[in-house]
């Protein structure tokens, strides 16, 4: 009886997939296989943490579960900015640097000790959403200088460097991609109860520890998240200009 519940609730995207369907978006499928992925991992990794947490040097298992989310992160935000070249490794360094700058600092502040029922938790928060924002980034800062193509290079004919001509499309990518956080960080307990609080409170933590661990919550997100976007810019461009500063054909050819 226990999936039953959960398999009945998937009668609700019946309804999402039949909208979509016909309104003519062409995502359908899309939702179909996401759903189906989302109930076999979720399935799968629920008895994965269960061994993991049982495991007395839980150390290589921590950095094993890490590397493989941040894998398979890198992978799907490459896939989504799937027209700028290099797109997954790109994906792939910039959520790797960004919330391991993040995880680091929690560990030396002492906000989170090293264990796999802190660590692997907040890095999969971290990696997600840097995995949101930063193909978001990349695909938005393409599809701008793309956009602006004759402007990009009047200004690099003029002497700018890339960073220089692009910094407008820059700031709307960056600007984009981490709006949605910003917003959530701002109307966080106003709208939607944050997750985080609201299971602890239920499990039978204090309110006070609820909201402190929330709190770090947003606040690695958003570092993890930040970083991870700026560096992907970065990392853009030996894939937007070539060594003489100039755009390449290959990437923004009609």
């Amino acid at each position: 009886m226990g999936m039953l519940k959960p398999l009945a609730a998937t009668g609700v995207v019946a309804m999402a997939v039949a909208l979509t369907f016909t309104q003519r978006l062409g995502i359908e499928r899309e939702m179909l296989v996401a759903i189906a992925r989302s109930f076999v991992q979720l399935s799968a990794v629920g008895f994965v943490l269960q061994f993991i947490f049982s495991q007395k040097n839980a150390a290589p298992w921590i950095l094993l579960a890490y590397l493989f989310m941040v894998t398979v992160g890198g992978y799907t935000a490459g896939q989504r900015a799937n027209l700028v070249p290099r797109g997954k490794y790109i994906a792939f360094v910039s959520i790797l640097v960004g919330t391991m700058i993040t995880m680091i600092l929690l560990i030396a502040l002492k906000i989170f000790p090293f264990t796999p029922r802190y660590m692997i938790p907040a890095a999969g928060m971290m990696v997600g959403n840097a995995m949101t924002v930063t193909g978001v980034t990349m695909k938005k800062l393409r599809e701008d200088i793309k956009i602006d193509k004759n402007l990009v290079e009047t200004a690099l004919a003029l002497g700018a460097t890339p960073r220089e001509a692009t910094l407008q499309q820059v700031k709307r990518s960056v600007g984009i991609a981490l709006s949605p956080g910003i917003d959530n960080a701002k109307t966080g307990g106003l709208i939607a109860l944050p997750g985080a609080m609201t299971g602890l409170i239920m499990a039978g933590a204090s309110p006070l520890e609820a909201i402190q661990v929330q709190i770090i919550a947003k606040n690695m997100i958003m570092a993890a998240s930040t970083v991870s976007s700026i560096l992907s810019t970065y990392l853009c461009w030996p894939a937007f200009f070539t060594k003489a500063f100039q755009l390449k054909d290959e990437v923004f050819g009609a």
